[in-house]
């Protein structure tokens, strides 16, 4: 129960809670669009983005599905979809 706060995950948790099973909407990267400007992995509350050579990585084990990465986009590289279960 000390993972939580008001019922909340605090950030940094998914690596140990596996949150991408939580997960309603996925971000998909458009990597041809991506200007690899960091701001959705600076921005992300669990660290699941990270900045390749070619664009912009989610990794889906560990993400929410918050869309922070999406909204913040510079260029709007990052899109959702729904999460099949």
């Amino acid at each position: 129960m000390d993972l939580l706060l008001g019922g909340v995950c605090k950030a940094g948790e998914s690596k140990r809670l596996e949150t991408g099973k939580w997960r309603s909407f996925r971000p998909v990267v458009d990597r041809n669009r991506c200007i690899k400007c960091g701001k959705c992995a600076d921005l992300c509350p669990d660290s699941c983005m990270e900045i390749k050579e070619d664009g912009a990585e989610v990794n889906l084990y560990y993400c929410k599905g918050c869309l922070i990465c999406m909204r913040e986009c510079p260029v709007k590289a990052i899109t959702k979809e729904v999460e099949e279960k």
